[in-house]
């Protein structure tokens, strides 16, 4: 009769400081004890929701190009920006717009990206963050790469990689995990669960019961967080962090939330899940959760809440004019971010624009 042994046995703890209707659950951490931190963290989730319904509201339009709204998961890219140190490296998908701003990139810099425009690709407060990352999965290679370096350079820094649950069901992220794991890196894999790779539900994704397990595949730690919990994902990611940068290599944090809205503004989500499915996760949402906490301790007010919407709009609106108010680039700079040298296709395609617009300019009067 066999009688095998146990070779491995595997866990993934889940944490949560604030439950989904505000209560504490748990002793917060020491610095989420100060509620100047905490009411810094809900401007920050407030002033991402802002500049997502003005980015809608562009694109409705025709003002914006299509644009990745974040609503109702914006605790987690906040709370990793959080625990982040500035030198750092975020590497994006393209929905953790409240971690851009909160590591420098300016509203307007975000709004040139989101319009079609090149310079919104850098942002000069965070020079080392990458630009946003449409393709699926893909910049998960891009951050192993990035720790690697780090570690070469026996720097005491790490990178902090975010993208949805749906990537990690590509090569490409399983393949930045294992890299990551054999080599030690300093890098943390961020998963934003929001249980929607565009029409397809995380039941139909993947059969593992939870996408943090993935990791041990990898030979790395994996763990879950409440990912509508901005003081629980600020916790969790600062501790792999520090790990990290300590030298004990990468992790896996699997943050669970929900896509409140479609997956894009191309996107109609009505046409795949029913609104009464939705509904009841607009209870559990990060800025409800943390403002009714901060209400219940006597830290947050109404004047309070006034004042902070009033602050946070104006500063969007005016940056949506500035926008609005760039002028255009020249169309050929669509060929000079890609390659260190055109190739020859690309080249002649440049030539044929340049002239172009070079036959469309207006002629001078004699």
């Amino acid at each position: 009769m066999n009688n095998p042994v146990v070779a491995a046995k595997f866990e993934v703890d889940l944490t949560r400081y604030l439950d989904p209707t505000g209560k504490l659950v748990q002793e917060l951490p020491k610095d989420a004890q100060d509620p100047a931190t905490l009411t810094l963290l809900l401007r920050a989730l407030v002033r991402t929701r802002a500049f997502d319904a003005k980015s809608v509201a562009l694109q409705r339009t025709g003002r914006l190009g299509t644009y990745a709204s974040s609503i109702g998961q914006e605790a987690v890219s906040v709370g990793a920006a959080s625990a982040m140190r500035s030198d750092d490296i975020l590497v994006p998908s393209f929905r953790e717009h409240g971690g851009q701003l909160w590591r420098g990139a300016t509203p307007v810099e975000l709004f040139l990206y989101w319009g079609g425009d090149e310079r919104g690709n850098f942002f000069a407060n965070a020079p080392h963050d990458f630009p946003n990352c449409v393709p699926v999965g893909s910049h998960a290679l891009h951050a192993a790469g990035v720790a690697l370096a780090i570690k070469l350079r026996k720097e005491p820094r790490a990178v902090v990689c975010i993208f949805g649950d749906g990537a990690t069901s590509k090569g490409d992220v399983y393949e930045a995990m294992n890299f990551a794991g054999a080599w030690k890196l300093p890098v943390i894999f961020l998963i934003s669960n929001n249980q929607w790779a565009i029409s397809v539900p995380r039941t139909s994704q993947s059969a593992t019961q939870t996408l943090a397990q993935k990791a041990f595949a990898a030979g790395i730690p994996g763990e879950q967080v409440d990912g509508n919990d901005v003081i629980a994902v600020r916790a969790v990611v600062g501790a792999a962090l520090e790990r990290a940068r300590a030298g004990q290599g990468p992790c896996v944090v699997e943050a669970l939330t929900y896509r409140l809205g479609d997956h894009t503004t191309s996107d109609d989500a009505s046409r795949y899940r029913r609104d009464d499915e939705v509904t009841p996760h607009w209870q559990e949402e990060p800025i409800k959760r943390l403002r009714q906490y901060l209400t219940t301790a006597g830290l947050w007010t109404k004047s309070d809440e006034d004042k902070l919407l009033k602050e946070v709009n104006a500063e969007i609106e005016t940056a949506a004019e500035a926008y609005l108010a760039t002028p255009s680039q020249d169309p050929s700079v669509m060929f000079d971010y890609t390659y260190a040298q055109l190739p020859a296709d690309l080249a002649a395609q440049k030539r044929a624009v340049l002239s172009s617009l070079s036959a469309n300019l207006p002629q001078a009067a004699e």
